[in-house]
């Protein structure tokens, strides 16, 4: 007799419609609190209804379109390049593990340049064209996806290196056999923080000058009071946005199908203080010299006109107070404190919301499929639409600055703890679940101790992008801080106090990534050995 086992029902395709069923449900009950809470303040000029954006978007649609076009372009090129770019910095770091430190200061400090003072140096060098809004994409992403990927290049198990050695093979057959295929979540998870970045980018550097663009329709827009568009082309930006990290989580979820292994590395013996000491040392020195050869070839090779471009020696006659007495230095000073006051609160409060909006959602996964959108458009939607928004709620003050810096880091820390929480070893859930172990000794015991090197990476990349979101903030809506600063240096072309803030401003950030690399580096030690480079 023969027995015919017949196999479960299938039941992700009714959870999935229901689940969609709900996301609709949500995403409707948004947008009837959106007109109600437009309808209520419409004389403020700073929020429009959706039933307004929906007959602006009709009665634009191929001005949208065309320029939808153009910006689009802008930031495909730009993405493809920052990514590929991003790449192969992480692979050269591994491969090459003594210029992993001065290879991820260098990116950090080309990633901290701020906007207002290289989209016109940008604008200057590749002329009116789409090259500026390429390259600011390219800038805004590539930073993002270096990060997250140098972290799954080492996520793997100590053993499987052993055996890439056991049969002959180097470095480089373990990076593709091994570390690649570890990394390509965190790649994924990379991609789908630089889709909306790349999109900001590509706008951002529309506001330089371009012709063209949803960047020049979106300052036109503004500067009219033409809030229906505005809006409209904020709708537009985060649409986009949200199809493009939808659909690379839809690819990625394709390729990367196995499940987290459980990482055993041998953890690594702490140098001596002099060791260490002289390795920093010696980190620091062929940083100095990278940097000030880029520089200063950078000047020499473009032929930048010496009367807005500074070398490093002007820099530091400015920061020294030779020949005004210090008058730029101070009120230089005075700035970066205004602007830390901003930037220091807003870092930790969007890391704290992102990590712990990743762990709700990890809890109550329903509730991802509402509440990314959400994240998405708070990132996607450009700062000079959200800026207004938010000074009119909590002020032109610092309660304002605040929430605008926190708002820029939330999405990364989100996107990239939630990787790291879905990387908990399936095998060690599974030991819990035998013991009944509450979600919460799940949470506690595997989940976060995995997630902490998302987290750190995170941290470390969120600190450029609070400090360039601080610096934008001030100089769109709160006119203080070294952001306004800048503006208005560029204004009146005060090329020492903007060259002086340029160089405060990175150094600003490389010691917010040196403190979080310390901090890192101790936890990691414990949760996460096989991190430490």
């Amino acid at each position: 007799m023969t027995e015919t086992i017949s196999a479960p029902p299938r039941t992700e395709r009714p959870v999935r419609t229901a689940r969609r069923g709900e996301t609709a449900l949500a995403i409707l009950a948004l947008l009837a609190l959106w007109e109600i809470v437009a309808r209520l303040i419409s004389g403020s000029f700073v929020l429009a209804a959706p039933s307004e954006v929906a007959i602006a978007l009709v009665e634009h649609a191929g001005l949208l379109g065309r320029a939808l076009l153009v910006t689009g372009q802008a930031a495909l090129v730009g993405f493809v390049i920052g990514n590929l770019a991003a790449v192969a910095l992480a692979a050269m770091s591994v491969l090459l593990p003594r210029t992993e430190r001065v290879v991820t200061v260098v990116a950090l400090v080309v990633f901290c340049l701020p906007l207002v003072a290289t989209g016109p140096v940008l604008r200057v060098l590749l002329g009116p064209g789409d090259g500026p809004q390429i390259a600011l994409a390219a800038l805004a992403v590539y930073y993002t996806t270096m990060i997250p990927v140098l972290v799954g290049l080492r996520a793997a198990p100590a053993g499987w290196f052993d055996l890439v050695r056991s049969y002959g093979r180097g470095e480089a057959a373990a990076l593709r056999h091994v570390r690649a295929r570890a990394a390509l979540p965190y790649l994924v998870a990379g991609l789908q923080i630089a889709a909306p970045a790349a999109f900001l980018g590509a706008m951002v550097g529309e506001f330089t000058g371009a012709e063209r663009g949803l960047g020049v329709l979106t300052i036109r827009a503004s500067r009219d009071l033409d809030i229906e568009l505005t809006w409209a082309l904020a709708t537009v930006a985060t649409v986009v946005s949200v199809v493009a990290y939808a659909l690379i989580g839809a690819i990625g979820r394709r390729f990367v199908t196995e499940a987290p292994p459980i990482i055993l590395a041998p953890a690594r013996p702490r140098a001596s203080t002099r060791r260490r000491v002289r390795s920093a040392a010696l980190t620091a020195a062929a940083f100095v010299v990278v940097i000030v050869a880029l520089w200063w070839g950078g000047i020499v090779v473009t032929g930048l006109n010496p009367f807005f471009a500074r070398t490093p020696v002007d820099v530091v006659r400015i920061l020294s107070g030779t020949g005004d007495g210090g008058a730029v230095r101070d009120a230089l000073l005075t700035a970066l404190g205004e602007t830390a006051v901003l930037a220091v609160p807003g870092y930790l409060a969007g890391l704290a919301a992102g990590a712990g909006a990743a762990i709700l959602l990890v809890l109550m996964p329903r509730a991802e499929s509402v509440a990314m959108p959400v994240a998405i458009a708070l990132r996607a939607v450009p700062i000079v639409t959200t800026a207004p928004l938010v000074v009119l709620l909590l002020g032109r003050g610092a309660v304002g600055g605040i929430a605008l810096v926190a708002i820029m880091v939330f999405f990364p820390t989100l996107v990239a703890c939630l990787q790291g929480l879905r990387q908990a070893p399936g095998q060690a859930l599974d030991v819990l679940r035998s013991y009944a172990a509450p979600a919460r000794t799940q949470l506690v015991r595997v989940r976060i101790p995995a997630m902490l090197p998302a987290f750190f990476a995170a941290a470390r990349m969120s600190v450029p992008a609070a400090v360039l979101a601080v610096t934008v903030v001030e100089w769109l809506a709160t006119g203080t801080g070294i952001g306004a600063l800048m503006a208005l240096a560029a204004s009146r072309s005060g090329y020492d106090v903007l060259a002086g803030a340029v160089v405060l401003v990175t150094a600003l950030s490389a010691l917010g990534y040196a403190a979080v690399g310390a901090l890192e580096s101790r936890v990691l030690r414990v949760y996460a050995p096989e991190q430490q480079a």
